[in-house]
């Protein structure tokens, strides 16, 4: 498995934040992006996963909630990548994936849009 250390691994996920375009990050709402090593024990193999109230199910009931959690799995990238340039990219789709989550866009629309 490819050996990226943690903390390189956490830069490519900021800057693959970064490449969301400003107009769209500013409209990201009490969400807070983590890495972790890897799935919780007996969970299904996942890359990334978000949690939380997409903005477009929050209407006047939405106060003083937890923020939404977008959460990048380390090592299963790792698993699945040959090279730091192939970590690079699927960190960025990976961030766009579930920070499209965050925007509403399920699984099915992404896939139509190639960020399956």
């Amino acid at each position: 498995m490819l050996d990226v250390p943690r903390d390189r691994f956490e830069a490519l996920v900021a800057e693959a934040l970064d490449e969301i375009p400003a107009e769209l990050a500013r409209l990201i709402s009490n969400c807070v992006v983590l890495v972790e090593d890897d799935v919780p024990p007996g969970g299904e193999a996942l890359l990334g996963l978000y949690e939380g109230i997409p903005l477009t199910e929050r209407d006047g009931w939405y106060a003083g909630v937890l923020p939404d959690r977008i959460t990048i799995y380390r090592l299963p990238i790792l698993r699945i990548c040959d090279t730091e340039d192939d970590v690079v990219e699927e960190v960025l789709v990976t961030v766009v994936h579930e920070v499209a989550h965050h925007f509403g866009i399920d699984d099915e629309r992404l896939h139509e849009l190639g960020w399956g």
